[in-house]
């Protein structure tokens, strides 16, 4: 791996706002030219508003607390739904002064039910009705909480930002049925964008009259949040309601279909075997216990399990109105978005495909990366530069900035890369084909290898994906490889595979894996990212349509093409590049009898690999 790595054509002038974002404030700073003059007490140095004594003294700071009403009645007792709300703003807006809000909401904040078996079993032969599982109760409903949460607070009221955090509709002392994913999750918030704007009612009781108004906003609102109160910022600006000016959702969930199942394939979540949308759904229930008897029925039993299908796990309705990609040409709020690239909970496709969506709409979207897991913010003055420019209108140039950051191998996370795009500009895809030997370590070549004929797997749920990689031979996979690299090599995008694959059985999983070889040899288990470049599941009863599953013919071969996770990675010399294809993954699918014979025909498989430089730098990498 290379010492130093050189950003895609970014000039220099660019650079200079990267650092900028990054470092530590200088000397204060008037606002940049164009920009209207901001009131006292606010201070800009860097393109970011800094912490000012009169903004952090906590003493005072108010804290006030009140119920917005929507425009739902998701409950079904006649009035519209109430949804909780809690202000903390600082000590000058009560002298007048009027703050934009950051804003963050949840299903979380009141708490989750503690009981950890209510995943559904996957010990199921495909194709075979779903078992049955354990119904969860909740959290304890506590109705005399006073505060909904701390987060975000010591970040942005120190810098003239009123923080605002709002509990999802059934959950704490917010009215309604938890949805997960319903419209009532978007237009709750939306709901609450509108009180700060003035389009909304807010009343200091959940049942009076008495009204709040919120009189010290700008109307100005910027969401950020992590996994689920990440996806819900996503959630509202689908809506395009009109003060959301910019969101910094991490790791946000952006398809319940994606999340819960692969081109066809039902798939968990990393680290959550047997999760499904009805699970989550009572996991989150913390709201008041006399109405979730009406909102099982109603929402679980009615809409939940009539949609959810664990049986084929094809695409329906059900799923794509749970599917913000879909709706994204509503959103127009300037997006800055954050992923690791070994996220195996919520997978990098959902922030890379919003991304494309949002860029299509005109909206300004930068990326920021890392090599590491679920979650992780961008560096705090990546974040700041985002609001600063959005909510307080600071002509920071934040729009000139280099519109994708990578943490580097290696580098700390306050220390992205800056690159022109994501992909990398000069990324290309280079077609691989396996090369006979498979059941050990085949080759992969730039060519077709023509009359190879077919290799064969069985499945086998209890070897693991990192036993079967790091095995010299098995019958339960087949691995094909590059050479050793002599030199590094970037991939920067998203593979994709072509597999012409026959199955001894009417159904079959099929998990693809890329990986590095030989295997770190610190790994800890298939869920230790080390090893893994990237992957992939599907369905080959998908392989003409998502929508309709058609059973194997046994023996009768089917093309299934479908891409990887993308990934931005170098991998260094010494190591080879593998591609694995093996059946059921053991930490994502569900978990049939082992013995399904899978056929792959080597003469109609190929993979496409997003390499930097394009298939010359992979040759010259190569011996």
């Amino acid at each position: 791996m290379p010492s130093t790595l050189r950003a895609a054509a970014i000039p220099a002038a660019l650079l200079l706002g990267v650092f900028a974002a990054c470092r530590p404030s200088a000397s204060p700073a008037t606002a940049p030219a164009g920009t209207a003059a901001l009131p006292a007490p606010y201070i800009i140095t860097d393109g970011q508003s800094q912490v000012v004594p009169a903004f952090a003294d906590t003493t005072q700071w108010i804290r006030e607390r009140l119920w917005v009403e929507t425009e739902f009645d998701s409950d079904s007792d006649g009035k519209r739904d109430r949804v909780h709300v809690d202000v903390t703003r600082p000590g000058p807006t009560a002298a007048g002064l009027k703050v934009p809000v950051v804003y963050e909401t949840s299903p979380y904040f009141a708490g989750t039910d503690p009981d950890e078996g209510l995943y559904w079993p996957v010990k199921q032969e495909l194709g075979d009705t779903a078992p049955t599982r354990k119904l969860g109760k909740g959290a304890p409903f506590n109705p005399g909480r006073t505060r909904i949460a701390n987060s975000q607070v010591r970040n942005w009221v120190p810098r003239g930002f009123a923080v605002v955090h709002s509990e999802s509709p059934g959950t704490g002392l917010s009215q309604g049925c938890v949805t997960i994913g319903g419209m009532n999750e978007s237009l709750a918030p939306k709901a609450v964008i509108d009180w700060l704007n003035g389009r909304a009612k807010g009343f200091t009781t959940i049942d009076g009259s008495a009204e709040v108004k919120a009189t010290w906003s700008t109307g100005k609102v910027g969401m950020t949040g992590t996994s689920f109160n990440g996806t819900l910022p996503v959630a509202v600006a689908t809506t395009g309601v009109k003060g959301l000016e910019a969101i910094i959702p991490v790791s946000p969930n952006n398809s319940y279909y994606r999340y819960y199942r692969s081109n066809g394939l039902v798939r968990s979540p990393g680290g959550y075997l047997g999760e499904d949308v009805d699970v989550l759904y009572d996991f989150v229930q913390s709201g008041r216990t006399e109405t979730r008897a009406l909102c099982h029925q109603k929402v679980r039993a009615d809409i939940i399990w009539k949609g959810l299908d664990r049986r084929t796990g094809d695409l329906s309705d059900f799923w794509t109105k749970r599917d913000y990609i879909e709706q994204a040409k509503g959103i127009k709020a300037a997006m800055l978005t954050a992923h690791g690239f070994n996220d195996w909970n919520v997978m990098p496709s959902h922030t890379t495909l919003m991304a494309d969506a949002v860029r299509a709409n005109g909206v300004p979207v930068q990326m920021y990366f890392h090599q590491g897991g679920h979650g992780g913010e961008p560096p705090i003055g990546m974040m700041n530069r985002w609001f600063t420019r959005y909510l307080l209108g600071v002509n920071n140039g934040v729009e000139r900035d280099p519109r994708s950051y990578v943490v580097r191998e290696g580098a700390a996370r306050t220390s992205p890369t800056p690159y022109a795009a994501y992909p990398h500009p000069d990324a290309a895809l280079v077609s691989l084909y396996p090369v006979k030997g498979g059941t050990q370590v085949g080759g992969l070549a730039f060519a077709p290898v023509a009359g190879q004929g077919s290799e064969v797997l069985t499945d086998d749920v209890n070897q693991s994906g990192a036993q079967l990689a790091t095995a010299a031979s098995s019958k339960n996979r087949l691995l094909y490889a590059t050479p050793e690299l002599k030199a590094p090599v970037h991939l920067s995008g998203t593979a994709r595979v072509s597999i012409r694959v026959a199955s001894s059985k009417a159904a079959a999983n099929l998990s693809v894996w890329l990986v590095e070889l030989p295997w770190p040899a610190n790994t800890r288990g298939a869920m230790d990212p080390n090893g893994i470049i990237t992957r992939g599941w599907a369905d080959p009863q998908n392989a003409k349509s998502l929508r309709v599953s058609e059973p194997l013919v046994p023996g009768q071969p089917v093309t299934v093409t479908f891409d990887l996770e993308p990934d931005d990675q170098i991998v260094p010399a010494g190591k080879r590049i593998g591609l694995m294809i093996f059946s059921s993954d053991k930490d994502f699918t569900l978990w049939p009898a082992p013995g399904t014979v899978l056929t792959v025909d080597l003469d109609g498989s190929s993979m496409s690999l997003p390499v930097v430089g394009g298939k010359g730098a992979l040759n010259r990498a190569l011996p």
